[in-house]
Formats: structure tokens, C-alpha cells, sequence
């Protein structure tokens, strides 16, 4: 019998379609590699934007500098652009710059294991589907498997349910009692959508979020007219942009002082937006500012003073078939449960099975918590390469800025791998080492290690989301590759 012949070996694979895996597919076709496919699980491009469909969903980062710099949109419809418009951008970005035909719908990656005879990838999808490329480019995102609280009974709870990352649109929430569980970047969008419509709302909070005043507005049609006849004035806006946002770099780390500010308005707008005093109480956070992301809303705190909702802080204590009850112990019966509680961020690459040199497992070299060079390469799995990987998110500015030198720095290790045909880049051990050490010890002084329970941080107590820095620091040093820390087999 005739074993199967091997698939064709493809340049490079990237795996994802948002903002990360749609803007590496354009550096790649920049730079002359056209012999590439993505690989999606779902029927359409836009990763976090196309799943997060919930009500009010929108981003808390102004809409000229969350673009890309190679497309910019001058038509943005407000200063923080909802999902809807979001979506469409990268849609639009994919058929404008011919991705969208290389993109292979439906296919969900299993596996991912390295071959070192001849320095290639084979990925296999959950259908059986499988693919072959010199270089494996993942995109998958930090923010895209939905996170559920472990308590009791979870399963046993007999009205409707679902995660807010998955949002149910065919049912009604009017009339119905409604149980919102989390407090997160999702909760205090959706929650001041719903609330009008409920007949009741129990919001049950770990812990009580920073939330401070979101200077959103419409953009005026003679604003969009004047970006659009002089690209310099939009270009200059988005510039305007990046530096009064970079600044904030230093309130998260080395000048800690600098959260004062936007302590002072939380503070003043907890005041004047709840009058009850109990309630205000429940509403103040007990970690420090900025521990945790802060988070922007005019509506979050009118809609929880509502005389129809009622907060209960500690968290969950455990869910039955008819409701649930939260740490104080009083049981709430309600009719659909909504879980704003975030996202598994800190798995990266999960579900994939990804093996290296020697059938290195990733998830084993992983287990005390995801690390690599530079967020993008890992010793031991050549030419795998990771857009938005480990301690490259942000808490202070856009992470498109972040993504776009990723982006720079893998097509310069994919043009090199291909136009030498080289076996394999390798980055070294010592490179690896060296950049955590480094980038950990920064993170130990930053506000986000200050003993608040959050997704930038694992169950062994290390940060593995965060950059501890500004991005133009990142952007310096991923400029080029160095070569001298990887090991290059040819």
C-alpha cells in the first residue's frame, strides 16, 4: 500500500485571522512571500472583534491609533469605535489587500509538530486537513478562549446560560431576572445595555473594578472630510495619540505616583453618579489602582444604581437549578446567568498541541508559565513564531503598535529562512533566559505584581502577559533580528 504523499510545503502558515494574523499576512505579501495560507476556525475574519458581538461592545483605545498604520481610516464613526465597525475595518483591511483569498475558513488547528530532517512544520486541523510550511506563524490572540469560575453546581442550572464572549442574541433578556457574573472589560460595556431591559440584575463581583470617565464622542462629518482630504492631519491626530497614551507606561511601573490622576477621577465620579453610601462601598476596590486594567465608562455606575440591581461583592459561593448564591450566602433565583469573567489568557496556544526538537511538548515546557524571546520565538521550536505571544500586552496603549513590530521582526526571520533556504532558526536557550530575567525583574516592581488576583497573572504568581515598559522600547529592539542569538541550520 502507497503511503500518502506529503502535502506541499508552503513558505509560511499563519494561524488566526484578527488584527495579528490579517496584518502578518500583508508584511508577508510586502516582502515578496506569496507562498503562504491562514488558517481559521470560524467562518469569517476578525478574531476577538468578530466573537465579542455583545451589547455595547467597543474598544477602550481610540479608534485612529487602534488601526493599523498601513491602513489608516479616516472614516471612524466615533473616538472609541464599537465591535460592529471594528470588525468591518479588518474585513475591509483583509479583501483590500488581497488576504481574504488565502484563508482557509473552518479549519480549527489540533496539532503542530516540527520536523528537523527537513526544518518544516505539519499542522493538522480537528478535520484531518493537514498542511506543511517552512515557518508556522501564530495569531491566535491572548483573548480568545472564554474563562468560567470553578464553584459548585455550575452545570446544574436550569435557565438559560452563557459566556459574554458568546453571547446569546436569539434570547430575550426583557422581564427576565438576570444574573451577571465578573466585573471585567466586558461587564461594564454590556451591563448599562441590559439593565433597561431586565426586570431584575444581581451583579456578583470578585472584586470591585477601577472605573474612570471614557472621553468618547462622535466624530463631526467635517472632522472625517478634513482626515480625509489631508491624510497629514489624521496621521498627525493618531501621533497626538500614541504619546499621550505612551506616557502612561511610567504610572504602571517606575513612577507609580502617576495613578493618582485617574485614582482621583474614579473617585470623584463614584461620588457624583451613586448616592447610596452602601452601594458606593461595594463599588470601591480594595487593590491598588492599576493592579488590575483600568476601565472606562460614563453608563457603569448609573445603570448598578438602578433601584432593580443589586451588587454582591466576594464572588460566587455556588450555582443550583434555579439560581445562584454568592459569598455572602443569599441565593438569587434568576432566570438567565452571563458570565463576564474573562478569558484563559495566560494558556497560550491552547488547545494546539505543539511539538518541537526532539517531540518537545510545548504545554510541558510551558507548565511553570508561557515564556520566550522577545514574546514571539521559543527555544527548541524553530521557526515558530508567535504575533501578541507571552509579555507583549498592554496596559496603557494600543496593542496594534505592539503587533505591527512583531510583525516587522518575524517577516525579516521568514525572508531570511526562505531566501537562504535555511533548515531552521533556533533561538538560544541563554537569549531566552537572559530577556525573562530581565523582563520579570522589571515586572516585580511594577503595580500589576502588588497581590491583586488578575489574567496578567498565572497561578504561580508570574506575569506572563505584560510588557513592563513603552512600546517604543519594544519597537528599538525588535527592529532586526540579531543573529547572533539564534542558532541557524542550514
Amino acid at each position: 500500500m502507497q503511503a500518502a504523499a506529503k502535502p506541499a510545503l508552503l513558505d509560511a502558515l499563519i494561524i488566526g485571522t484578527g488584527f495579528g494574523g490579517i496584518g502578518m499576512a500583508v508584511q508577508l505579501q510586502q516582502a515578496g512571500i506569496s507562498d503562504y495560507l491562514i488558517l481559521e476556525k470560524a467562518d469569517d475574519v476578525g478574531g476577538v472583534w468578530r466573537d465579542n458581538q455583545y451589547p455595547g461592545a467597543a474598544c477602550d483605545v481610540p479608534s485612529h491609533l487602534y488601526s493599523f498604520s498601513f491602513a489608516p481610516n479616516a472614516r471612524w464613526s466615533r473616538k472609541y469605535a464599537g465591535q460592529d465597525e471594528i470588525h468591518g475595518y479588518i474585513r475591509r483591511v483583509a479583501d483590500q489587500f488581497g488576504v481574504t483569498p488565502q484563508v482557509r475558513f473552518r479549519s480549527e488547528v489540533a496539532t503542530a509538530a516540527f520536523d528537523e530532517a527537513d526544518g518544516s512544520w505539519t499542522v493538522t486541523t480537528t478535520a484531518g486537513d493537514v498542511y506543511r510550511a517552512r515557518a508556522l506563524i501564530t495569531a491566535t490572540g491572548q483573548l480568545n478562549r472564554p474563562a468560567y469560575p470553578n464553584v459548585p453546581g455550575i452545570d446544574s442550572f436550569r435557565g438559560e446560560v452563557f459566556h459574554s464572549a458568546r453571547w446569546r442574541h436569539d434570547i430575550d433578556l426583557a422581564g427576565k431576572r438576570v444574573a451577571v457574573v465578573g466585573t471585567g472589560a466586558s461587564a461594564i460595556q454590556f451591563v448599562p445595555e441590559i439593565v433597561p431591559k431586565v426586570k431584575s440584575l444581581v451583579l456578583i463581583q470578585r472584586s470591585a473594578p477601577y472605573v474612570i470617565p471614557k472621553p468618547d464622542r462622535g466624530y463631526h462629518a467635517l472632522e472625517t472630510l478634513a482626515f480625509e482630504q489631508a491624510p497629514a492631519l489624521q496621521h498627525g491626530s493618531r501621533n497626538l495619540q500614541y504619546v499621550t497614551h505612551e506616557y502612561r507606561a511610567l504610572a504602571f511601573t517606575s513612577m507609580q505616583k502617576f495613578l493618582s490622576m485617574p485614582l482621583l477621577q474614579f473617585r470623584r465620579m463614584l461620588r457624583s453618579q451613586v448616592p447610596d453610601r452602601a452601594l458606593r462601598e461595594k463599588l470601591t476596590p480594595t487593590d491598588p489602582i492599576g493592579c488590575k486594567r483600568i476601565l472606562l465608562s460614563n453608563n457603569y455606575f448609573p445603570a448598578l444604581a438602578q433601584p432593580h440591581v443589586s451588587v454582591v461583592n466576594g464572588g460566587v459561593r455556588s450555582v443550583d437549578a434555579t439560581g445562584i448564591t454568592g459569598a455572602d450566602g443569599v441565593h438569587h433565583d434568576v432566570d438567565v446567568i452571563i458570565y463576564g469573567t474573562g478569558f484563559r489568557a495566560t494558556e497560550f496556544l491552547a488547545p494546539m498541541r505543539v511539538t518541537g526538537l526532539g517531540g518537545r511538548d510545548l504545554n510541558e515546557a510551558w507548565r511553570e508559565g508561557a515564556e520566550s524571546y522577545l514574546g514571539m520565538t521559543v527555544t527548541g521550536f524553530p521557526n515558530l513564531y508567535m504575533v501578541y505571544g507571552p509579555n507583549t500586552n498592554l496596559g496603557h496603549s494600543s496593542i496594534i503598535f505592539m503587533l505591527e513590530s512583531q510583525m516587522t521582526y518575524i517577516r525579516q526571520c521568514v525572508s531570511r529562512l526562505v531566501g537562504e533556504r535555511l533548515r531552521y532558526l533556533d533561538v538560544q536557550p541563554q537569549a531566552q533566559d537572559d530577556f525573562n530575567q530581565a523582563v520579570q525583574a522589571r515586572l516585580r516592581e511594577s503595580v500589576w505584581q502588588k497581590g491583586c488576583q488578575s489574567w496578567y497573572v498565572n497561578e504561580h504568581g508570574r506575569n506572563v502577559a505584560n510588557w513592563p515598559g513603552f512600546t517604543f522600547e519594544y519597537r528599538w529592539r525588535t527592529k532586526r533580528p540579531d543573529w547572533s542569538h539564534y542558532r541557524v541550520q542550514a
